[in-house]
């Protein structure tokens, strides 16, 4: 075999194993990217199964808008948001961290379900709460940030 043949040979080996790393491990190396970042919304979709459900009688677009707006102005960071998966992920709190994701599902024109979910339950039960303000569905008013959160640090 000469060494052009040869050099072919193994240009061919490493195209079919980028071929074949690429091809079963993109989902698995994005998702490690993120997670690395923090930005990853895994655990909160796998935490999804243990959310709080709450239903409120607003239209899909106004419940989502109101939401956000509030997070934003209680001070949690969203660091991100999935159209597709209708969802939005924040941390507590600038300070704190804590993942905790909002699942919107449409039930009607007029009424919307959201899932609070996250690995901390506190923290699950914490923005719950606090978006059930937004609605006039909980106790207390929407502007008590950091009220029963020691300087926004939740935690696990």
């Amino acid at each position: 075999m000469g060494v052009g043949r040869m050099a072919y040979r193994k240009k061919q080996i490493l195209v079919l194993i980028v071929t074949i790393v690429l091809s079963i491990g993109c989902a698995r190396i994005k998702e490690a990217g993120r997670g690395v970042a923090g930005i990853s919304t895994k655990v909160l979709e796998e935490h999804r199964k243990d959310a709080i459900i709450k239903i409120f009688d607003f239209d899909y677009n106004t419940c989502y808008a109101k939401i956000k707006d509030f997070l934003v102005r209680r001070g949690s960071y969203i660091y991100s948001e999935d159209a597709k998966k209708r969802l939005i992920a924040v941390y507590v709190s600038e300070e704190d961290t804590t993942p905790v994701g909002l699942f919107f599902r449409e039930i009607s024109p007029a009424s919307t379900q959201v899932e609070v979910s996250s690995a901390s339950t506190y923290a699950k039960e914490f923005i719950a709460n606090k978006v059930s303000r937004v609605f006039g569905q909980g106790e207390g008013s929407e502007e008590e940030k950091g009220k029963d959160d020691v300087k926004g640090k939740i935690g696990y």
